[in-house]
């Protein structure tokens, strides 16, 4: 299974803190809408009863009603509003895929984690990307802040009476 390795060490934690050689060039950013899924012609390939020769005819393409379900997911998800044009292009095209998978074509699979995998699809994915969402900081800092000792963890527990005598 094709990865990306592990997830990168904190720069506070590491021993060398010498600055990276390339710096980060800044952009604006110029947010986009999510588009339409488009509607376009494939060629399928069928037998002419005729002569027998395999010959090419177009259809309109039908999305998967799975992957209309997903493209509206999209639409919905936190990371949306981050999106630039680009972004959304590669998430159509990566649609595609989504549908051909979902019609069949499980070949498909892997590129189409390693696709999903850049936008942040799965827990794993957006702790790659350093992505966390608030809700999760905000119940990390909670629960540090109730449990401070083992007294209060274990406040209210009692041991029965049979297993102390058998002590």
């Amino acid at each position: 299974m094709a990865g990306r390795g592990p997830q990168p060490k904190d720069p506070s934690k590491r021993a060398r803190t010498n600055k990276d050689v390339v710096a980060i060039r800044e952009l604006p950013m110029i947010r986009a809408d999510q588009p339409e899924l488009p509607e376009f012609e494939i060629v399928r390939y069928v037998k002419d009863e005729e002569s027998g020769e395999v010959v090419p005819y177009k259809v309109p393409y039908v999305w998967s009603p799975l992957t209309r379900e997903w493209w509206r997911m999209w639409a919905e998800s936190a990371l949306a509003p981050d999106f630039t044009a680009t972004d959304w292009s590669e998430l159509r095209d990566t649609a595609f895929l989504h549908s051909e998978f979902w019609q069949g074509s499980i070949k498909l699979a892997a590129e189409l984690r390693l696709r999903t995998a850049k936008f942040g699809a799965t827990p794993e994915d957006r702790l790659r990307l350093r992505i966390q969402f608030a809700e999760a900081v905000g119940a990390e800092v909670t629960t540090a802040a109730k449990v401070t000792s083992a007294r209060q963890r274990f406040a209210g527990m009692q041991v029965p009476a049979d297993e102390i005598e058998s002590a």
